[in-house]
């Protein structure tokens, strides 16, 4: 009885020293939670999934910031590896892809993040878009093909579309038709949650 509760004690000082491990959202306004508060945002939502339904102890940090592009982003990685992530998810290229920017610039500057997040040792998930052909279908092919490129180059678990079930959904967007309201952000953390856990 007495090594029963000795081995008890031992696993319970294991579970409570143990290192809490991070996960770093990098991303734009879809990530940040644009117009909602930040509780609201998908990131902090998939925090309290894994704390209730995988019973892991989780950091989330939200590293969205409205307007980011991929060179924003890449400028950004070496201040969040600083608090040693174990999972890096990348959600960038939306911003590029709306403005038009040339796209070889968009993946070189999506590879250096990659390729920095993996030198890390963080295992590195990446979430593709889509975007309207706004500047003809041919732009919106390599657009959406550049995601696939990047996930089979570096061998990475692709999330093929972010806002899968709530773009177009007007009960799931703001005012602006972009960014996600309330139950959006519930939808998206809801996919995430099934796109990570077992990477977890």
């Amino acid at each position: 009885m007495k090594k029963l509760l000795l081995i008890v004690w031992a696993l319970s000082l294991n579970i409570l020293f143990a290192e809490t491990k991070t996960i770093v959202f990098l991303g734009d306004s879809l990530t940040e939670g644009y117009g909602l508060e930040r509780e609201e945002a998908f990131p902090n939502i998939v925090q309290t999934l894994i704390e209730t339904k995988l019973n892991k102890k989780m950091k989330v940090i939200n590293a969205g910031v409205s307007g980011s592009t991929s060179s924003d982003g890449l400028a950004r990685l070496k201040w969040y590896l600083k608090r040693e992530p174990s999972v890096i998810f990348i959600a960038l290229g939306a911003n590029d892809g709306l403005r038009g920017l040339d796209l070889k610039e968009s993946q070189k500057n999506l590879e250096s993040i990659i390729s920095i997040a993996l030198a890390s040792q963080a295992k590195v998930l990446l979430a593709g878009m889509l975007i309207p052909p706004n500047y003809g279908q041919a732009y919106s092919e390599n657009f959406k093909n550049m995601y696939l490129k990047l996930a089979d180059k570096y061998s990475l678990k692709l999330m093929p579309f972010l806002l899968d079930g709530v773009a177009g959904e007007k009960a799931l967007n703001q005012s602006d038709g972009i960014h996600p309201n309330k139950e959006g952000q519930q939808r998206i953390a809801n996919n995430v949650f099934e796109f990570i856990k077992s990477e977890l």
